[in-house]
């Protein structure tokens, strides 16, 4: 009986360690090519004009060249990492002056690049404000818009969006990680050696649970989604343990997709000038890599079964793009039945779904693919008010959690 049971145990052994536990490569209907390209670095340093100073000596700033015009009127440069890429210019800079002045400030991009986000004002980097639409005029080319500012002694920050970069991102992180239920590791490490952060959110044990995973920042520029996301995972921390959605199902967080990209003020790619979501096929870029090898190898090992993922982005305005119902998925009814109770929460009439097929090799087919799961691209709009994105995040959270506490 005993050599019955130790050959037992010896071949379920055996069949666990020849689980794969590295994602697999994937084909999609319209593929992308993500092998590494070149890219050009901006040069961080203090530009010194006549009586005015620009820094992008900081992380997450994007400044490429900076000049004077006339006694009021400067030039600040704003070039992509490298082409092609969408037309999303991001910019973030200091100014200060040897004397209290009102000046106008030229924010020029290239390459058919227009002026997209809506200029944010700070004292300290930490707190940010509009600058006032009377104060901003975007020229019959689009493809440059004229500040009027208000510069002292006292530095001013100007930026696209509010800054959260690595460190800041890192610090929300570990502040989650303070509290019960939330554990804070590393997935890997970018190609420049940042942190790719990971929030382990779930009661007691992580095994044997339904996994719902959760990303965000592809993109470097869309802060807004990143804000939403906040939300939703702070709701899953605060409520999750009472309402008993933590003590079912486990959640895998990971902030920040694409530190280098954010920390060097690209437009929209990592070090490699790749998009990383289009790389969920062959896995060219280190931090697509090492995160789906993450997550297969963490849910495969606790034996997870992935219902849900989610990536939040930014866009225009807010949008939902879903798997249309010829996508099989392991929960058909959760998409209808979340994004109607979200509509209700949020008394809208209009919740902008966009279903399709999986077409090409992005977070949301990947999901699909790799686990049958649901996968959901959420979109927050550029200029979406804060409170709002706030709002949103901790209904859809609250949505998600009551729907899945009911299968």
């Amino acid at each position: 009986m005993r050599t019955y049971l130790f050959f037992a145990l010896l071949f379920l052994v055996s069949c666990k360690s020849n689980t794969p536990l590295v994602a697999a490569k994937h084909d999609y209907p319209n593929p992308v090519d993500t092998t590494t390209k070149n890219i050009q670095l901006q040069k961080r340093q203090v530009f010194e004009t006549q009586g005015l100073q620009a820094s992008n000596d900081f992380p997450a700033a994007r400044l490429n060249a900076f000049s004077q015009e006339n006694d009021s009127t400067y030039i600040a440069a704003i070039w992509p990492e490298n082409f092609p890429i969408n037309p999303s210019p991001w910019y973030a800079f200091k100014l200060w002056a040897k004397e209290a002045k009102e000046i106008y400030l030229k924010l020029q991009y290239s390459n058919g690049a227009q002026h997209r986000y809506h200029p944010k004002l700070s004292l300290d980097g930490e707190t940010w404000k509009l600058l006032d639409t009377t104060a901003i005029r975007t020229n019959t080319d689009q493809m440059s818009a004229t500040l009027k500012l208000q510069v002292s002694t006292d530095t001013l920050w100007l930026a696209a969006q509010e800054i959260q970069d690595h460190r800041r991102v890192g610090e929300w992180a570990k502040k989650m990680s303070a509290t019960k239920n939330v554990t804070l590791s590393n997935a890997g490490k970018s190609a420049q050696g940042r942190a790719l952060y990971h929030l382990n959110i779930t009661e007691n044990t992580s095994t044997n649970k339904p996994t719902v995973l959760i990303i965000s920042r592809q993109h470097p520029p869309e802060v807004t989604g990143f804000l939403c996301m906040k939300a939703f995972v702070e709701t899953i921390i605060n409520e999750g343990a009472t309402n008993g959605f933590l003590n079912k199902y486990r959640v895998m967080v990971y902030p920040l997709m694409n530190p280098d990209g954010v920390d060097l003020g690209h437009y929209r790619h990592n070090t490699g000038g790749v998009d990383l979501n289009r790389d969920w096929s062959q896995y060219h870029q280190p931090e697509i890599k090492q995160v789906t090898n993450h997550m297969v190898r963490e849910t495969t090992q606790h034996n997870n079964e992935v219902l849900l993922g989610l990536d939040f982005h930014s866009t225009y305005r807010d949008v939902y793009y879903t798997p249309d119902e010829s996508v099989t998925r392991k929960i058909p009814n959760f998409k209808n039945a979340w994004l109607d109770q979200i509509k209700v929460a949020l008394n809208i009439e209009d919740i902008n779904e966009r279903p399709g097929k999986i077409s090409r090799p992005t977070s949301s087919g990947w999901f699909n693919k790799q686990f049958g799961a649901t996968g959901i691209t959420y979109e927050i709009g550029d200029d979406t008010p804060r409170d709002f994105i706030k709002t949103k995040g901790v209904e859809s959270a609250r949505a998600m959690m009551k729907i899945l506490l009911e299968e």
